[in-house]
């Protein structure tokens, strides 16, 4: 029998090295914790970014798992704890508001979307689990920021895009809106990234109560909102959620 491809087993073990270590670590620090030369670990370090297993912080240098990870399929996430407490939930908010339902966990500089239900009809619709969403101009997003210090963390110094004339791009404005946020418990967006479309969302914690991701709707502006704001009974509705997901994770007070 053939034995391990010696590149392979490389990638495996710095694949596992970046999983279980700090959030981020250097080329050097990959090198010596597996005993590999520079420019060996800096060649596996390349593909796998060229591959989207890797992505590499633009100012610091430093290298972290991809989104790519969570796109091979959904076998991965299946085993995933906080999209499996999360499943019926899911599909409970979507048939009570009639809006698409969206999970989603803090990577690097944004949102990403471990689960997404569809609208309850039969418009067509594309699955957007492993997408991005930015955090500073969506409801998950500023859900995290509010109460995640790591996602603000990875704002600060950060040119922020303006999506929309609505978009928040001042750090000033995002921390007085995250501020607003953890005083009524939930966040919401009105066309900051996508014209038409609003969303409101709510935070995920699990048994120490740290925040985890965050669970929340989105739709046609004239669908979520009145009178210019997130409608109180959807509001409602995706608190609920978040405090039932938290609950089923553990959280024994919310």
């Amino acid at each position: 029998m053939p034995g391990p491809i010696q590149s392979l087993s490389r990638a495996a073990a710095i694949l596992r090295l970046l999983a279980g270590g700090e959030r981020r670590l250097g080329l050097s620090e990959v090198a010596t914790s597996l005993d590999l030369a520079k420019g060996t670990a800096h060649g596996i370090l390349r593909t796998l970014q060229l591959e989207g297993f890797v992505e590499q912080d633009p100012e610091s240098g430093r290298y972290q798992l991809g989104a790519e990870l969570l796109r091979l399929g959904q076998s991965y996430l299946d085993v995933h704890e906080l999209r499996a407490r999360a499943l019926v939930w899911a599909d409970d908010l979507a048939r009570a508001t009639g809006e698409q339902v969206y999970l989603g966990v803090l990577h690097q500089r944004g949102v990403l979307i471990v689960h997404h239900v569809f609208r309850p009809d039969d418009s067509r619709q594309v699955l957007e689990v492993g997408s991005m969403q930015p955090l500073h101009g969506t409801a998950l997003g500023k859900v995290l920021l509010a109460y995640d210090p790591v996602a603000r963390g990875e704002l600060e110094g950060a040119e922020l895009e303006a999506y929309t004339p609505r978009t928040l791009t001042d750090l000033a404005d995002l921390d007085a809106e995250c501020a607003l946020t953890r005083e009524r418990g939930w966040a919401g967006a009105v066309e900051e990234t996508w014209e038409g479309v609003a969303s409101a969302a709510a935070l995920i914690r699990d048994r120490r109560r740290n925040p985890v991701g965050a669970v929340g709707v989105s739709g046609a502006v004239e669908r979520v909102c009145e009178a210019g704001f997130v409608r109180p009974e959807l509001v409602a509705s995706v608190r609920d959620a978040a405090r039932s997901i938290s609950r089923d994770l553990g959280a024994a007070r919310f």
